[in-house]
């Protein structure tokens, strides 16, 4: 018995190790922080293409996924961000200021 748990122990941990992708590095953009909703957890960014998303530079309202991240950046900075979609809305997912 505890042979054929080992043998079903090892198949599952080939098919994680062969399944599982290289983590990919994080794609960071560039953009402008337009306008900042602290209330619905949103920024509106001015950006560069999205390279993962398959966009184009544009302006568009994101939500935020760390509200944290509104109290560190302020209208009109230049930032560096990351973005996904998340259940359906563009999210911000890390963000920080240019120097």
């Amino acid at each position: 018995m505890m042979r054929l748990v080992r043998m079903a122990a090892i198949a599952v941990l080939a098919v994680l190790g062969a399944s599982a992708a290289p983590a990919q590095p994080m794609e960071m953009t560039e953009g402008e922080v337009r306008r900042i909703d602290k209330e619905q957890g949103k920024m509106s960014i001015r950006h560069g293409p999205l390279v993962n998303l398959d966009m184009p530079a544009m302006t568009m309202v994101f939500v935020v996924q760390d509200r944290e991240a509104l109290d560190r950046v302020k209208v009109g900075d230049k930032v560096r961000f990351h973005a996904d979609k998340i259940g359906g809305q563009y999210t911000v997912t890390k963000i920080e200021p240019v120097p």
